[in-house]
């Protein structure tokens, strides 16, 4: 890489803590941060696929680290805060990937489902956003990019409470903007289309369903995780610096019809 693109993409010297960063579009996120030069801390709740995603980017020669913790709960999520920040320090980018997708029909939604979705989903990014953006403000530099949903603009395939906490996510996005955007903290989100994941499971297991979305993209497919990687460097680099309180749509055109 030239100097020129390295001033604007290079991640090297950043430190990077990404939730839900063993599968799915987090860990294509990892993946992309980690191989861009970042130290990346992995954050999810099963220690097997934790060890797979830091030993296969160490593999790559990054540096890659793991912790197991549970964003369902205040304590679990303040205690996931304070691990991912001992392999490499505090961080100077944070994704906020990690997420359940609890869709009984609307009218079986329960308290539960609701608190379990909204801890998850919305709570977590809020708590750990608050935790490290005053050191990123403090150091002049820091990178807040959340996942979103189709769900938080429209609704879609039963949104439920997945699509409420995704509109909460993109409202907190704008409030993060607002408040350390002269401190050199920018927030942002990737809007996912449809994206063949773990987390999209049940869906999947319908090919006419699976096919009719596709049809519904400008590309003609849906998405994988590994087309999230230029994005998230983007966004998590020096030359997206005058980008914040935006959602990137990266859905192959979905949202357009």
């Amino acid at each position: 890489m030239n100097d020129y693109l390295a001033d604007l993409f290079s991640l090297h010297g950043r430190t990077a803590v990404v939730t839900g960063g063993s599968s799915g579009i987090g860990r294509g996120i990892a993946t992309a941060l980690a191989r861009a030069g970042a130290a990346t801390v992995i954050v999810a709740r099963g220690e097997e696929r934790i060890a797979s995603t830091v030993a296969e980017l160490e593999g790559f020669g990054c540096r890659a680290a793991g912790v197991v913790g549970d964003l369902g709960s205040r304590d679990g999520i303040r205690a996931v805060a304070d691990a991912a920040a001992e392999p490499f320090g505090e961080p100077d980018i944070l994704v906020n990937s990690a997420g359940i997708n609890i869709r009984p029909p609307f009218t079986h939604i329960t308290e539960d489902d609701w608190d379990a979705t909204m801890t998850v989903n919305a709570l977590a990014p809020f708590l750990l956003g608050q935790r490290y953006a005053r050191g990123m403000a403090a150091r002049g530099y820091g990178r807040l990019i959340h996942i979103s949903s189709q769900q938080a603009h429209r609704a879609f395939v039963s949104s439920g409470v997945y699509g409420a906490s995704k509109g909460a996510v993109e409202s907190l996005m704008r409030s993060e903007a607002e408040a350390w955007g002269e401190a050199g903290v920018t927030s942002n989100t990737l809007v996912p289309g449809f994206v063949l994941t773990p987390l999209n499971a049940r869906l999947q297991e319908d090919p006419e369903q699976i096919a009719a979305l596709a049809a519904r993209t400008m590309i003609g497919r849906n998405g994988l995780p590994e087309d999230f990687a230029a994005a998230a460097v983007f966004l998590a680099g020096a030359g997206s610096a005058y980008i914040t309180g935006h959602s990137l749509f990266v859905d192959g055109g979905l949202s357009v019809h």
